[in-house]
C-alpha cells in the first residue's frame, strides 16, 4: 500500500468541498436562496457564488493553479463568514472557518513549494 500525505489530500478534499457547495449554491437547495436574500444579497448572488467557490474547486485540483485556487477559496471563505457574523448567526461561522483555515493551509504549502522551485541552484 503505498503512504499518502495529508498533504496530498487536503487539496482534493478542499476542491471537493468547493464542487459541493458551489453546486448547492448555483441550485440554491433547500433555504439557501431565502438566506441570500434575508442577508441582503440580490436574487442572482447565489449564482456568483457558486461560480466563485467552482472556480476555485478547478484550480485546486492542478497543482500549478492551487495557490490562487486557495486564495480564492478563502476569499469566499471570509466572505461567508463576514456574511454570517454580521447577521448575528455565528452557529453558522463554524463551516466557513474551518474551510478557510484549510485554504490558508493549501496555500501556505502551495507557496512554500513555489519558493523552492524558485530558489536559484
Amino acid at each position: 500500500m503505498s503512504k499518502v500525505s495529508w498533504r496530498q489530500v487536503l487539496p482534493l478534499a478542499l476542491a471537493a468541498f468547493f464542487v459541493v457547495g458551489s453546486l448547492s449554491n448555483i441550485f440554491a437547495l433547500g433555504s439557501i436562496y431565502e438566506e441570500y436574500l434575508k442577508w441582503g444579497y440580490p436574487h442572482w448572488f447565489h449564482f456568483v457564488t457558486g461560480v466563485l467557490e467552482l472556480t476555485a474547486a478547478i484550480l485546486l485540483f492542478r497543482a500549478p493553479s492551487r495557490l490562487l485556487g486557495s486564495v480564492l477559496g478563502c476569499t469566499v471563505m471570509f466572505a461567508a463568514l463576514a456574511t454570517v457574523i454580521i447577521h448575528g448567526e455565528y452557529g453558522q461561522a463554524v463551516p466557513p472557518l474551518v474551510v478557510a483555515t484549510w485554504s490558508l493551509v493549501v496555500g501556505w504549502i502551495s507557496w512554500r513549494k513555489q519558493m523552492v522551485f524558485a530558489e536559484p541552484s
